[in-house]
């Protein structure tokens, strides 16, 4: 049976929800952590609670917890994709996992899905107490290769103009002017084409997820460089990808900037089948845990 207790942490004095999950009632059992994260916009009983009870029946703690400005956290401005902040809170988030006394934290490892892959690269890049890693259809951008998600030059252009405007006003009122996080066929919202994930309820469309993007986010998002990192990572690294996910030639590369001893498993499924498809998940997750228990050899 797994159990899942609410612990709330803090980031720079912000306030953050957290979700601590594990297979014993006992305190003093020490257990290896892993702290999992989803993709952008999104909230930790998204995909981040699907891994993380996996992982959790196998003998893992397992953490998650909403990034500052979404879900149950707080911190201002909401719904507001801002990588350096999100980075600056997977810091936070393993130095506190690492002071649980049912926590092994010589081997604590951040397992990422999507776009929190490229924030965790940054963290370990910057000092984060994580001691492995895995990404699991990691999506990992510079502003050359996220321009053709948003129309080219032009697209981003637009979207950085509107960023432009949002930010002016809310650094000058405070207003937060916000888009739909997913809304098909609309072009000003975060993801415009269609994704079961997000219009099934069954899926990513829970009831914990709220449905909208801080337009300010476009300057963040599409100015961000998510690869260059790579070259500052030692430590062991696991990469699960596929053709059929998102920018598949960014993960190799990454994957041979990386210093450390490196892993990278190639294998079938599309994007969001990553987030929440037992088939894939499993196969992640048992991919995940083969490398986490030789992690380095």
């Amino acid at each position: 049976m797994v159990h899942n207790t609410p612990i709330p942490f803090f980031s720079h004095g912000v306030r953050l929800a957290g979700q601590c999950f594990r297979n014993t009632e006992r305190l003093d059992l020490r257990q290896p952590g892993v702290i999992v994260t989803g993709s952008w916009l999104t909230v930790k009983e998204q995909m981040p609670e699907v891994y993380a009870r996996r992982f959790a029946e196998r003998g893992y703690t397992a953490f998650t917890f909403d990034f500052t400005g979404f879900g149950e956290s707080g911190g201002e401005p909401r719904q507001a994709e801002i990588p350096d902040r999100k980075i600056a809170d997977l810091i936070a988030a393993a130095d506190f996992v690492s002071t649980f006394s049912g926590v092994d934290s010589r081997t604590l490892a951040h397992v990422a899905v999507c776009a929190s892959a490229q924030y965790g690269l940054a963290a370990l890049a910057r000092g984060s107490r994580v001691c492995r890693f895995v990404s699991v259809a990691g999506w990992f951008h510079d502003a050359a290769s996220v321009a053709p998600f948003y129309g080219g030059a032009e697209g981003v252009a637009s979207r950085v103009a509107s960023a432009n405007a949002a930010i002016k006003r809310y650094t000058t009122s405070g207003v937060v002017d916000t888009v739909p996080a997913y809304n098909p066929g609309d072009p000003t919202a975060g993801m415009f084409f269609e994704l079961d994930y997000y219009a099934n309820p069954s899926r990513g469309a829970v009831s914990a997820w709220k449905n909208q993007m801080a337009v300010m986010s476009w300057w963040y998002w599409l100015t961000f460089d998510g690869k260059s990192a790579a070259e500052r990572v030692s430590v062991p690294s696991l990469f699960i990808h596929s053709d059929g996910c998102v920018l598949p030639d960014n993960v190799r590369a990454v994957h041979a900037h990386l210093r450390g001893p490196k892993h990278l498993v190639w294998t079938e499924g599309s994007q969001t089948d990553f987030y929440d498809q037992p088939t894939h998940v499993d196969a992640a997750v048992d991919a995940a845990d083969a490398f986490l228990k030789g992690a380095g050899s």
